[in-house]
């Protein structure tokens, strides 16, 4: 032992020696040892180093009774230093990790989540990449850390050519995420450039299959997941082991020099496009109507040609039922076809029936009538009818007078019908 353990009379106690002013044997703390007899230290006292040293130096001298150098003791050393050595070999992939072991710097194997074992060191080392953490590349722009405001355009990066050959200015953002921690450690040098570069091309491509309108309006959502499908396509043929979750577009305008006369162009599209409209409106509106018109009239000249020849069709029946009537009786026939004649032709027009012999009755000619502006003959009062007789022609004309004659002109068609 360095020092002496044992308590001397005069000088000695420890390494430190008799405290000031005690002639008993001291501690590290300045403290006379002892309980309450020696007085001077009322409470709990700190543990006596001295002691705990010796006792471990007597177990150690128990274990190894030839000392540290014997075989035994540097079994027993080689033993817990081995033990030490393979406890260090456990160790914890956490949720968002995959755990990548290289052998002597080659990979042998992922490990998922959880509590995992591998050599070790320097036999095999892990790795533990965030797999889960979204990474973000901004291409044909930079934005300040944590706005993603564009701050700074990038033209060499954001300026494309489109399929009908203008030129259309495009930032956009991909995100993306570990999908093979293996993979992405040591397929790819540089994980982060390769990502900027595929997808620079995906939407170049994607762009060049797409006119400029479609682009700047309605294709936004079209051209972002195509580019994310064709971009995802490369990274696997790379066999990067990324995972591209969006690709989102930020800008989409013409470039800035000529912005001015694409917005004429594109208010004179819009102008031309509310004409085809209003004309497209107008021939929807006359063309139905037309065609109505003209299927009226078909179904109008249909319906003349089936009532013509249903007439026709009926009379020469008629004229074959008349024509077997004449041939069976003429006389009987021949009078019918008169009555039925006369009756037609006198039904709804005036007509004077003279009953007897018409020779009393006198024609008169109204030549005053015939002249267009001739005035109307004037009104001749009715004479007072005789007084009845006694006897004679009671209610006819007297012997020796004449009757009025009658006008013709009052006689539809200047036509006379007499009994004979």
């Amino acid at each position: 032992m360095p020092w002496n353990n044992q308590g001397g009379g005069g000088g000695g106690g420890g390494p430190w020696g008799p405290p000031p002013g005690n002639n008993g044997p001291g501690n590290p703390w300045g403290r006379p040892q002892g309980g309450g007899n020696g007085g001077g230290g009322g409470g709990p006292q700190p543990p006596d180093l001295e002691d705990l040293l010796r006792r471990s130096q007597d177990r150690l001298r128990r274990a190894m009774p030839g000392g540290f150098g014997s075989g035994r003791g540097v079994a027993v050393v080689v033993g817990v230093l081995a033990l030490i050595w393979l406890a260090s070999g456990i160790y914890r992939v956490e949720a968002d990790e995959q755990g990548v072991v290289l052998r002597f710097g080659e990979w042998t194997r992922t490990e998922q989540p959880g509590l995992r074992y591998r050599l070790p060191s320097p036999i095999e080392t892990v790795l533990l990449p965030k797999v889960t953490r979204v990474n973000r590349i901004e291409v044909g722009y930079r934005s300040s850390a944590g706005t993603g405001r564009n701050d700074r355009d990038v033209p060499d990066e954001s300026l494309m050519l489109t399929g009908d050959e203008n030129i259309v200015d495009i930032d956009f953002t991909v995100f993306w995420v570990i999908k093979d921690a293996g993979n992405y450690l040591f397929k790819i040098r540089d994980p982060e450039s390769t990502v900027k570069k595929a997808a620079e091309s995906a939407m170049r491509e994607v762009i060049g299959r797409t006119d400029l309108q479609p682009a700047l309006t309605e294709a936004r959502q079209q051209i972002e997941t195509s580019t994310r499908q064709l971009l995802q396509t490369m990274l696997d043929e790379y066999q990067s082991g990324i995972e591209i979750t969006q690709v989102q577009l930020q800008k989409a305008d013409p470039p800035a020099p000529v912005i001015d006369a694409f917005n004429d162009v594109q208010r004179a599209r819009a102008d031309r496009e509310r004409a085809r409209n209003e004309a497209e409106a107008y021939r929807n509106d006359i063309i139905p109507r037309a065609r109505g018109e003209a299927e009226r009239l078909v179904q109008e000249a249909s319906a003349y040609r089936e009532q013509v020849v249903s007439l026709a069709q009926g009379d020469a029946e008629r004229f074959r039922k008349v024509y077997e009537a004449y041939a069976q009786n003429k006389d009987v026939t021949a009078r019918r076809m008169y009555l039925e004649t006369m009756e037609e032709i006198l039904r709804g027009r005036n007509k004077i029936i003279v009953e007897g012999s018409a020779q009393n009755v006198v024609p008169y000619l109204p030549l005053n009538q015939l002249a267009p502006n001739a005035a109307p003959a004037p009104q001749q009062a009715p004479r007072q009818a005789p007084p009845a007789n006694s006897g004679g022609n009671q209610g006819g004309p007297r012997p020796g007078t004449q009757t009025q004659p009658q006008p013709l002109s009052s006689l539809p068609q200047n036509q006379l019908l007499s009994g004979q």
